[in-house]
């Protein structure tokens, strides 16, 4: 059943924002938005780029580029008028230009990053120099790329990693010492993150300073044991090259972890030495407290459903087991974790159903929980000494919306900082004293502004982006309408976009989106995305395009994310089927003509959907698809099915490739061949498991390209086939003006 469209769950708190929307959608537009406009970025949005907030919390920092040459600009929090410049490629003969900056703690130093290259999703090798504000020298770190650079507390060091090792560069004396020396390509690596690591604990530099700089803290990764997986890279050479690296799939061994401090004035590492006994784990994070001598670290049994926080004493080798949180299902891991200066810890947890903010001593006693209720913490973004407060992200306007709120550290005198309904977030000054806020919604495009973080009352507009919502006006575009439908006895946020010139007197076949992996959204009260641009594109050609988050995706409490665990592929296809099965009940959709596509974990689903419901979808696109959860990687896959030795059924009972024979409709298959994420062995797994079906079906791969399959004109080129295979498809009968059919859904609104 689909509820009305402002229903008691605030989803469209925003109908008079609607309302406007619809009003200017309702002008002389004539124009209709083209594939290559939008793969063109003709549609981009104003941001800010690389924002430091300074530590006097008046000023900040920004990455400009004054005739394509960077340069550091200081601005006044309060005015935003320019201050000065601090430094510019084009005054520094030792660089042509550099892509990013690093202030030192005190920062009178700058690390600045050039050369830049990419090597999986967030690391990255790059030659990089230090430059000194004062003296205006510049100091190169490495002539070798390395990694991670980061300054010691003093700033008068930098700690990388280089070849599996880590260095220490003396900025003083030039000085240059090896931390360690047995690291090896996909054998060991020395505080940097393995594959795995990287993609799933979101981190690449596992190396950490102390608070006076005499200590790091490191995880080294023995990968000996690892399996190891190959891609062949065509290039344009005569003989493809190949790249090998070790990637754990679920059920195989991981690399083992180990925790180590490095004495800098001993010159000697120790390992950690913990009481209990772990037999494999993982450490997804290390943080050093305020105590010079007291590091935390995070460790986690395989299955993610136990984790453990200890304090360590790096003087004594003592280690002090501080909290334990287990779960059912799984336990997130976050970066939410803030040492005051009595080192008690602010943390967020799942505890009671909910993500909220907690207060612990330093021995991890609890002292309150500082937030509660039926909502989410989306977002934790620190902590004011001076104030005592926290700041905040969170649903509590509803799961589609974000707002800034800002609580006392006691859980009192909560306040609200964010006025606009849709989606809200911050960026704060160093000392919490403002906030630069950024808003979205369904029918605005991101704005700036500033904010007083005390009362959140706006002290001056930054950007509005009002050029692209003007050159929208100029097209024929259609709303999103946000709503709710009761499927499988529970009600799922949705929106829905129909043709400008919708009549409900025809038929429409209906194009379904969606992701639905644990713990994401989709449905969600902010600006477009460029998939958005391509809805209104299909739209402009006749098409209804909805998206259903179904359960086990996330901001509606932990049971509703977690429902889909050891089952991954079940609840959430049955979901999308039966959300499919009453849209298609309406009068004005072609219950003949219903497609559904998705990418990556997207394209699992539409998959599974397309063959497990073949009375209902006719046609399906998937993206980068897995097609068996016993190929992707073991964090994130034994996070939500365990393994495949202890869950076979778990992993085969909803593989799209158990199901090819139930195949009917017309399917879409597209994969990158450099995928190193899901690798394009599931796409051939499946291809083959078609044919041995005897399932015609059409698929489509692109040499070299990685997960996000990208790169000139190859975003243009999958549109115009994803779009050209709609359109031969469920599109083939678009706005057939049939006698309307018998109702059979209850709708309200």
């Amino acid at each position: 059943m689909i509820l009305e469209k402002n229903n008691p769950m605030k989803l469209l708190k925003s109908l008079a924002l609607l309302t406007c929307f619809i009003s200017f959608t309702t002008l002389a537009q004539n124009k209709t938005i083209t594939l290559e406009e939008i793969w063109g970025w003709s549609f981009t949005t104003e941001g800010l780029q690389a924002l430091h907030s300074m530590n006097n919390g008046q000023e900040y920092a920004v990455l400009n580029y004054e005739n394509r040459s960077a340069q550091i600009d200081l601005y006044d929090y309060k005015t935003l008028s320019k201050i000065k410049t601090l430094v510019s490629a084009s005054d520094i003969n030792e660089l042509k230009n550099f892509s990013d900056y690093t202030f030192s703690a005190d920062e009178s130093k700058i690390l600045l990053a050039t050369n830049v290259e990419r090597i999986y999703r967030r690391s990255t090798l790059g030659t990089y120099y230090v430059y000194d504000i004062e003296s205006k020298t510049v100091t190169l770190v490495s002539k070798d790329k390395i990694q991670e650079p980061t300054f010691s507390p003093d700033g008068s060091k930098v700690a990388f990693g280089k070849d599996n090792n880590l260095f220490i560069k003396n900025l003083s004396t030039g000085e240059l010492v090896q931390m360690t020396s047995d690291g090896k390509k996909n054998e060991i690596i020395n505080g940097i993150t393995d594959w795995v690591y990287e993609e799933e604990f979101s981190f690449v530099r596992a190396f950490d300073w102390n608070a006076d700089g005499t200590k790091i803290a490191y995880i080294r990764f023995d990968e000996t044991n690892v399996p190891e997986f190959s891609m062949d890279i065509y290039g344009k050479e005569l003989y493809p090259g190949q790249l090998v690296f070790k990637y754990p799939k679920a059920g195989e061994a991981n690399a083992i972890v180990s925790l180590h401090i490095y004495d800098l004035d001993r010159e000697v590492s120790e390992p950690v030495q913990l009481t209990k006994n772990y037999s494999d784990f993982y450490i997804p994070r290390i943080k050093w407290t305020k105590d010079a001598n007291v590091l935390s670290a995070q460790y986690m049994n395989r299955l993610q459903n136990e984790l453990d926080l200890w304090m360590i004493n790096a003087s004594t080798n003592k280690a002090n087991l501080v909290l334990n949180e287990k779960d059912n299902a799984y336990v997130d891991v976050t970066f939410n974790l803030t040492f005051l200066n009595d080192n008690s810890f602010i943390w967020t947890s799942e505890l009671d159903g909910w993500n909220h903010i907690y207060h612990y001593k330093n021995d991890g006693t609890l002292i309150n929980q500082v937030t509660s209720g039926a909502w989410e913490v989306t977002n934790y973004y620190g902590y004011s000494a001076k104030t005592k407060r926290i700041f905040y992200q969170s649903t509590e306007d509803g799961s589609i919306n974000r707002s800034v709120y800002s609580i006392g550290l006691n859980g009192k005198n909560k306040k609200r900082l964010s006025d606009n309904i849709g989606t809200n977030s911050a960026a704060f000054s160093a000392d919490f004293t403002y906030f630069i806020n950024t808003f979205s919604s369904a029918t605005n495009p991101p704005t700036y502004t500033l904010n007083d973080s005390k009362t959140g009352k706006l002290v001056k507009a930054i950007k509005d982006n009002k050029k692209v919502k003007e050159k929208l006006a100029n097209y024929t575009t259609s709303q999103k309408e946000f709503s709710t439908i009761n499927v499988n006895g529970n009600d799922l946020n949705m929106w829905m976009i129909k043709p400008a010139d919708f009549d409900a007197t025809k038929r429409y076949p209906l194009f379904m989106y969606q992701y639905s992996g644990p713990g994401s959204q989709q449905v969600a009260n902010r600006w477009n995305n460029l998939n958005d641009y391509w809805f209104q594109h299909l739209a402009q050609q006749g098409y209804i395009i909805a998206c259903v988050d179904g359960r086990g995706t996330g901001y509606k409490g932990a049971q509703f994310k977690k429902v889909t665990q050891n089952q991954l592929g079940k609840y959430e296809v049955e979901d999308q089927i039966e959300a499919a099965r009453q849209l298609g009940n309406l009068s004005y959709i072609d219950e003949n003509n219903i497609g559904i596509w998705g990418w990556s974990y997207g394209g699992f689903m539409s998959s599974n959907a397309l063959f497990k419901g073949d009375d209902v979808f006719s046609m399906a696109i998937a993206v980068a698809p897995v097609s068996s959860w016993r190929y992707y990687d073991t964090i994130y896959t034994e996070r939500y099915m365990g393994t495949p030795q202890n869950n076979p059924s778990g992993y085969d009972d909803n593989s799209p490739i158990n199901h090819v024979d139930k195949l009917k409709g017309d399917f879409l298959l597209v994969h990158g061949s450099g995928d190193d994420n899901v690798h394009l062995q599931n796409t051939m797994q499946m291809v083959e498991a078609l044919v041995q079906a005897n399932k015609d079906f059409d698929w489509a791969v692109y040499p070299d390209k990685n997960h996000g399959i990208y790169g000139g004109n190859t975003r243009l080129h999958l549109y115009k086939k994803m779009t050209k295979f709609i359109n031969e498809t469920i599109g083939e009968n678009r706005n057939s003006e049939e006698a309307p059919k018998e109702e059979r859904s209850n709708i309200k609104g």
